[in-house]
């Protein structure tokens, strides 16, 4: 189970020009899973230990029984056969949780990884010692790299990094883990604030009956937040090729690179108020997919709001124009 038994070195005093705010230490994870949907299972799990710096401190891998269907067997190519004798995730939960502790947990897709791995504490009855996490697809757009996408593939490539063996669990972290050090590296020698995100354990899980191979789940992992009231008047409209206002009403529809979360979070440190559906009064829709068929991206056609994507939107955060001042 084990690739590397080694007992990881103690986080090495990181140069004074480094930024103090940084983390002390990364566990990069990758998870196999029978799937995507939140009743799917982990099938195998990786986890390369950095230091301060980004350097390998130590690494290690293991298959998991699902005791499930394996799911796409021709993507990550472990087949029922092979996962038979493996541990379940309670048997390997605690010597995971010992290679998380105490840092921040680095995935691709971090979002995802993450909440694949909070389930599965839940189900044990335990959680995660994992606090923060950060995405690299995050951090990538983060430092403007001149990626054609954000394929993992493609962020090897960039770094000139070798991919061995492709959704591959121990493979991927060892990639993920290579790309993020000078990632890491050129954020500190911008003085960039990684785009780190507070992780909520889930706290209850409940299996329902089988209903074929769906299951019924309680998930409190991402409970709903109450956002402050925008101070400012809504301005109107969002002209294309102009800039933000303060008190602009932006929707958001669909995936995300940027985690949701942050996006608002920004948004709204930006004098934006952050609205939950698209009416008349809504200045913009940001969306990755504007030809989605999302009541959203319907609404905002009908009512000829402007659309803008991700990308084109955290541009425009830089530069949001204040209110103008109210007579009173």
């Amino acid at each position: 189970m084990l690739e590397d038994p080694t007992t990881a070195a103690p986080h090495p005093a990181p140069p004074s020009s480094w930024p103090a705010t940084y983390p002390q230490g990364y566990a990069v994870v990758d998870v196999e899973t029978t799937g995507l949907a939140r009743d799917d299972r982990i099938v195998s799990a990786a986890v390369y230990q950095l230091d301060a710096l980004g350097a390998v401190q130590d690494h290690w891998y293991t298959l998991v029984n699902p005791q499930r269907d394996p799911g796409p067997v021709w993507i990550h190519g472990l087949t029922e056969e092979v996962l038979e004798g493996a541990p379940r995730f309670p048997e390997i939960a605690g010597e995971l949780a010992e290679r998380l502790a105490d840092r921040v947990l680095v995935a691709h897709n971090a979002a995802f990884d993450w909440s694949m791995l909070a389930r599965e504490y839940a189900r044990s009855k335990s959680a995660a010692p994992v606090r923060q996490r950060l995405c690299t697809i995050a951090l990538s757009k983060e430092l403007g790299l001149p990626l054609p996408n954000h394929k993992l593939e493609t962020l090897a490539a960039h770094y000139g990094v070798v991919q061995r063996r492709a959704h591959h669990a121990l493979d991927d972290a060892r990639v993920l883990a290579e790309t993020f050090r000078p990632s890491l590296h050129r954020a500190a020698e911008t003085g960039l604030r990684l785009p780190l995100l507070a992780c909520q354990p889930l706290t209850e899980w409940s299996d329902g009956p089988a209903i074929g191979r769906q299951r019924s789940y309680q998930q409190t992992w991402r409970p709903s937040r109450k956002r402050p009231a925008c101070p400012y008047p809504n301005p109107g409209r969002y002209e294309p090729g102009g800039q933000l206002v303060q008190g602009m009403r932006v929707a958001f529809s669909g995936d995300t690179s940027v985690d949701r979360e942050l996006l608002e979070d920004r948004a709204i440190e930006a004098g934006l108020h952050v609205a939950t559906s698209v009416s008349r009064l809504t200045s913009v829709l940001v969306t990755n997919d504007p030809d989605s068929p999302t009541s959203k991206t319907a609404k905002a056609r009908s009512f000829g709001t402007p659309v803008i994507d991700e990308a084109a939107f955290m541009q425009l955060l830089q530069d949001v124009t204040p209110a103008p001042p109210t007579n009173r």
